[in-house]
């Protein structure tokens, strides 16, 4: 018989959840069943395949909390509120140069870096967990991917036959503690681990939330003490974390990038560079990337000398972390020199054409292991210090085009900065001329397109991007960028132009007020959002000092000549394309020491930081942040 045939024997238990929803359009009643569908599908899950609902909504939780993604993959190849994983499907999209043409290294003083595409991974039964749940359930797959009921009765298939596997026959939620574990498909005992124990501990915590479809999910508060000790059963082997620089509490290990020579001149070698950081330059900023391969195939590439090298990588579906260089050493990742010389890369599993979210896993991994880095190297947690890769400034007038645009508007900087410890909330109590851009994640839902191919329209889903406008209308055109389009273009909608956006958590001065609109300095113009998506925010902006028509912005804060030894050659303080004129203002961001770190060759003995006495400060210029000279503005309040 075709397993898919048997579905409608094997749903009998289940047929109450049918007409969650059916109640007439418009009735207070259908309103209720609408919101608590998904709710109810869980109890009947669990009811059907002998799972304990706790334990189901907890999972669920950990991976998606609770939502559909309408039924798009996440950067982890899983769909739906259970993450059932299907990397068949997702692993042809996407590649880590998709849509840019960066080299990752960006320093002028070498030859450019063309790293070779990376290859997808062959699927392992771990990243197949829809075909399981397809024939436990005698579901189709495509249904399990995109059906958010069926795809909860799939993971709750999944579960149960983890718990039969296991041996052991209890209503218990404590004694699923090894089913969960290997729920998260981890590879080493550490991360199975970690994974369940973030699991029992939103159990004893419980949780409440309405998700980005309208559906209110709550896991009530019950206390649990798991036994721990079924982890065993799985007999996974313990990760070696050697020298790895992380916090205690999370999954992680030690898999060191090769400092290699690959030819026989001085500079020729991979895949990052020696340094003596925090004694020779100051780690000034953390970049979250994302890597646009599977967590194997981005460990095969960091591990080859020829490739560029970060300094962790994040698997999505348990977020186990594997860090390659050491945290004094600089990666080659952002693009950007000065910013690779004074930042550590964080990598996270992804995917660009067709993932688009990210597991709640590697959310709590990530805000553990940047607020350790963050703390070791008093690093503010603001977002002019937690940059994305899109918010990297080019070199160059010539290489703002190519910068890479990770982790992309669909990473929930919001949420990942409660999980920091520090909320994007509102200290002032008025306006002050200065903004937090702080959306409603699950509810703003821009139209982008080219999620899956050129010109398509994405999925509707949360974003922490704000679509700026030329004037204050819905309709209005976007913004145009000079860089990313040059001629004079608008800006468009395609899911990796940042030519038109604010990200949450960014801060910006305002330009003006009309109404429900707001407009801020971006990019030389006024860019015109609703005021509903900001808050006030306190702190400084900067402006050309008096008698100034407009001021150079650069993309690197380099010193200026002088400060250079004869056997260096000076690098030029070329400005961007953009303009920033007298009557603007920008957020002002940290006031950075011009540095340059000359490392050109494989002897780290060689290699010098050069400092000028020009110093410059961050400002949030347009998507990405930029720099101006301190002698060229003043630094106020707004």
């Amino acid at each position: 018989m075709d397993p898919f045939s048997r579905r409608t024997v094997l749903r009998a238990a289940a047929a109450g959840t049918a007409g969650l929803a059916a109640a007439a359009p418009g009735t207070a009643g259908a309103d209720v069943a609408a919101d608590q569908a998904r709710q109810r599908a869980f109890a009947a899950a669990a009811a059907e395949f002998g799972v304990p609902e706790q334990v189901l909504l907890g999972v669920s939780y950990l991976q998606s909390r609770w939502e559909s993604h309408g039924g798009s993959p996440s950067t982890g190849a899983g769909f739906g509120p259970m993450h059932l994983t299907d990397v068949r499907t997702v692993a042809a999209g996407g590649s880590h140069h998709d849509k840019g043409t960066e080299d990752p290294r960006g320093d002028l003083a070498r030859a450019v870096l063309r790293p070779v595409e990376p290859q997808h991974a062959t699927p392992v039964p771990a990243l197949q967990t829809v075909d399981l749940a397809a024939e436990l359930t005698g579901e189709h797959p495509e249904a399990l991917r995109t059906d958010a009921t069926q795809n909860i009765r799939g993971g709750a298939a999944v579960l149960a036959h983890y718990q039969r596997e296991l041996g052991v026959r209890s209503t218990n939620p404590a004694d699923w503690y090894g089913a969960v574990a290997r729920y998260s498909g981890a590879t080493d005992s550490d991360a199975a681990a970690f994974f369940a124990d973030e699991v029992f501990r939103t159990i004893s915590g419980g949780a409440s939330r309405v998700t980005g479809d309208g559906q209110s999910v709550r896991l009530a508060a019950t206390k649990v003490s798991p036994a721990r000790g079924q982890l065993r059963s799985l007999e996974l082997p313990a990760c070696a974390r050697g020298d790895v620089e992380a916090p205690s509490d999370v999954s992680a290990e030690w898999i060191p990038a090769p400092y290699q020579q690959t030819g026989s001149g001085a500079g020729d070698y991979g895949n990052y560079d020696k340094a003596e950081r925090p004694q020779s330059q100051q780690i000034t900023h953390i970049v979250i990337h994302d890597t646009e391969c599977t967590y194997d195939a981005a460990l095969g590439l960091v591990q080859d000398p020829t490739y560029l090298g970060w300094h962790y990588t994040l698997r999505s579906t348990d977020g186990h972390i594997a860090q390659h260089i050491l945290t004094k050493d600089v990666g080659w990742h952002a693009g950007n020199w000065y910013v690779n010389a004074k930042s550590i890369g964080v990598e996270h599993e992804g995917f660009a054409a067709q993932g688009t979210w990210y597991t709640e896993a590697v959310y709590r991994t990530s805000a553990k292991l940047v607020r350790y880095l963050a703390d070791k190297y008093r690093i503010p947690l603001d977002r002019q210090h937690i940059l994305g890769h899109d918010n990297v400034p080019g070199t160059l007038p010539s290489t703002v085009a190519g910068m890479h645009w990770d982790p992309g508007p669909y990473w929930d900087w919001s949420h990942y900065f409660d999980l920091l410890g520090a909320p994007l909330r509102s200290w002032a109590r008025q306006s002050t001329g200065l903004v937090t851009i702080r959306p409603d994640f699950a509810t703003n839902q821009p139209g982008f397109t080219g999620c899956d191919s050129a010109g398509a329209a994405c999925t509707l889903r949360g974003s922490s991007a704000v679509i700026l406008r030329t004037e204050p209308r819905d309709d209005a055109p976007l913004l145009p960028d000079p860089g990313l389009h040059p001629g004079g273009s608008a800006s468009t909608m395609d899911v990796s132009d940042v030519g038109s956006r604010a990200s949450a958590g960014q801060q910006y001065a305002v330009a003006e007020v009309r109404g429900e609109w707001t407009a801020i300095w971006f990019l030389g113009q006024k860019g015109w959002f609703r005021s509903a998506a900001a808050v006030p925010a306190l702190g400084q902006v900067v402006t050309p000092k008096p008698g100034l028509a407009s001021v150079p912005v650069y993309g690197r804060a380099y010193p200026e000549a002088s400060a250079y030894p004869a056997n260096i050659t000076p690098q030029e303080l070329t400005p961007l394309q953009y303009t920033f004129a007298a009557g603007q203002k920008y957020a002002a961001g940290p006031v950075l020491p011009s540095e340059y770190y000359w490392s050109t060759t494989f002897d780290p003995a060689t290699h010098v930081v050069v400092r000028g006495e020009t110093n410059y400060v961050q400002i949030q210029f347009g998507h990405r942040v930029a720099y101006v000279k301190t002698e060229d503005v003043v630094i106020q309040r707004p």
